[in-house]
């Protein structure tokens, strides 16, 4: 059950670099891209500049250029010389690609600070989006309830990153969950092996999450699972008997203190257990974020994953 209680953010500041991975702060920004770029480079701040991680820039070769690379990196020079069309290679360049999906049912509406879970998954999406184009790769987004609610295939031609923004941007949480439907899609429309990041509150059955994400890690996706849980769902803190209704079907259930100690602490664990297990029974990620926190954890395990991977 989702829940719906309001209470205040109690973020700390930090240095400068936390304070541009902060969602409190990043909740006053009105640009999703702007987000973005500051999440990055206050991340990269705290990174040494290490290949590993794909961050030194240094050229490396040319290599012809091929339909759906960024014209950006053309050699206009090498062009003019000899009629050759060749694109920069750099360190750290994958030609992979990224696919986001984002889940925006009602319950990712939940927040109990400044930031809903779904705002968090908005800022990481569009986060991790730019990160992957820094890495020259494709990226595209799926946005899903119980069903699909807006797709763009991967692509790393110019404005294609800026579009992936803008379908972030205008997610609103809404419908209930059924990932039946989204996943089998998804599948269908899928084709090339890449990253599939999946953002989500995961108020699902752990068999049935396994159950579609299996397929995918059989046909050579690797399956990140970013599990966004609100602070109050971690660790509730209520003194006395309170009304908590969930947010996707409306329904609602009086809960006391003991209640909320004992017994749910211990379901919530076991529920985080249990999508935990399923996903390392796949070799799949799972990253469990509270949307209190900054962004960093998360994208240090994003390019921990990838490099594994790579």
């Amino acid at each position: 059950m989702a829940l719906n209680i309001k209470k205040a953010s109690k973020n700390s500041s930090g240095d400068a670099r936390t304070r541009l991975l902060d969602p409190s702060v990043l909740g006053t920004l009105s640009n999703l891209e702007l987000v973005a770029k500051m999440v990055v480079e206050g991340f990269v701040i705290g990174l040494h500049r290490s290949p590993k991680f794909g961050f030194s820039q240094e050229f490396v070769e040319y290599r012809q250029y091929a339909d759906g690379d960024d014209p950006r990196y053309i050699d206009w020079n090498v062009y003019a010389r000899s009629d050759r069309t060749v694109i920069k290679r750099f360190l750290g360049e994958t030609n992979s690609h990224l696919m986001l999906l984002l889940d925006t049912s009602a319950s990712m509406g939940y927040g109990s600070g400044g930031v809903s879970k779904l705002q968090y998954g908005k800022y990481l999406g569009a986060s991790l989006a730019y990160l992957a184009s820094r890495q020259h790769d494709a990226v595209g987004v799926m946005l899903f309830d119980d069903d699909v609610k807006e797709y763009r295939p991967p692509a790393s031609k110019a404005g294609s990153m800026q579009g992936v923004i803008h379908s972030l941007d205008k997610a609103e949480a809404s419908e209930g969950t059924d990932i039946n439907r989204p996943m089998s899609r998804f599948r269908e429309h899928i084709k090339k092996r890449g990253l599939v990041a999946v953002i989500s509150d995961f108020y699902c059955d752990a068999e049935e999450l396994l159950e579609n994400i299996r397929p995918l890690a059989m046909n050579g996706q690797d399956v990140i699972l970013f599990h966004l849980l609100d602070n109050d769902e971690l660790s509730p803190d209520i003194k006395q008997s309170t009304l908590y209704e969930d947010m996707e079907t409306g329904d609602a259930i009086e809960v006391d203190p003991v209640f909320m100690q004992k017994a749910y602490r211990e379901k919530i664990r076991r529920h985080i257990a249990a999508i935990e297990e399923s996903a390392n029974g796949i070799r799949a990620d799972h990253i469990l974020l509270n949307t209190n926190e900054p962004l960093d954890k998360a994208l240090h395990n994003y390019l921990t994953f990838r490099e594994k991977r790579g």
